[in-house]
């Protein structure tokens, strides 16, 4: 009981603490409890690492959204590439169950034969004119009507498919026919049928290598299954000038030229502008 009473009074015992200002201002004495300076002592060290546990944490914290952000645009485009290959996936078992090559590509011409799939081979035009300055100035600068518009024979031969509705010769299926064939041998000279230039040259799946010229005024003309294609993107040609010759390329029963006329982007007959001036 003794050294309790002795220990409170010690806590408790004043103790002064003096500040000297360094100019002729008096010192002051301020006298505070032993316990006040211990319990002072000790609430700084607490504050202090207070402030250093929630830098801590504040830092963590921006590390994990950091990392949640990463993670959440990770997870996003997985999610892109799941549904992308979903897709692809029903496609290809769509394809499988026809169990053969052959059979895919008789799909194919059967769903409309001897015609250029309009919409798909528009927006490769369209993406070319958009992207070949060339072209959209020669449209723009087209003047002539004449030398816009397709005369004559693309190159020598004998229609063996007229355009509009036929009878497919495996389906059965009457079908429309967007253009005319002209058969004629290997290797013969495809001319363009009026003043133009380029927006398409290369290949398009069963129809082979096709050559697309814009003749401005609307006019458009087509000339597919080519051997080989002699004209690049962008270049201009003339009515009566050799872009490529005739071949079997693609899905064809034999050698023959697919020829269509196009105006303002639909199908029209393109015996209408045929007369024998090439």
């Amino acid at each position: 009981m003794g050294k309790l009473k002795l220990f409170l009074k010690k806590t408790f015992t004043a103790v002064t603490i003096m500040v000297v200002p360094h100019s002729k201002v008096k010192p002051i004495k301020i006298k505070v409890p032993a316990i006040g300076l211990i319990s002072c002592f000790f609430l700084s060290i607490v504050g202090a690492g207070y402030i250093v546990s929630t830098g801590v944490n504040t830092l963590e914290y921006y590390g994990m959204r950091r990392k949640l952000s990463y993670f959440s645009t990770q997870f996003t485009e997985l999610k892109t590439v799941m549904h992308s290959l979903k897709k692809a996936d029903a496609e290809f078992a769509r394809l499988l169950s026809h169990k053969s090559k052959k059979a895919i590509l008789l799909e194919a011409e059967n769903e409309n034969p001897g015609a250029i799939d309009i919409d798909l081979l528009k927006k490769q035009v369209d993406e070319t004119i958009q992207s070949v300055v060339e072209i959209r100035s020669y449209i723009s600068d087209q003047k002539n009507t004449y030398r816009a518009t397709p005369i004559g024979w693309p190159l020598k031969g004998v229609i063996s498919s007229e355009f509009g509705i036929r009878e497919h010769p495996v389906s059965g299926k009457h079908i429309q026919h967007t253009g005319i064939d002209i058969r004629t041998p290997i290797g013969t000279p495809v001319k363009a049928t009026a003043d133009g230039i380029v927006s398409f040259s290369g290949w398009h799946y069963n129809n082979g290598n096709i050559v697309v010229l814009e003749h401005g005024y609307g006019f458009t003309t087509v000339y597919a299954h080519n051997k080989q294609n002699y004209v690049k993107v962008g270049q201009r040609v003339a009515r009566g000038e050799t872009i490529g010759i005739s071949g079997i390329t693609g899905n064809a029963t034999g050698p023959h030229l697919h020829y269509e006329v196009w105006n303002k982007g639909r199908y029209v007959n393109p015996a209408t502008f045929l007369k024998d001036i090439l």
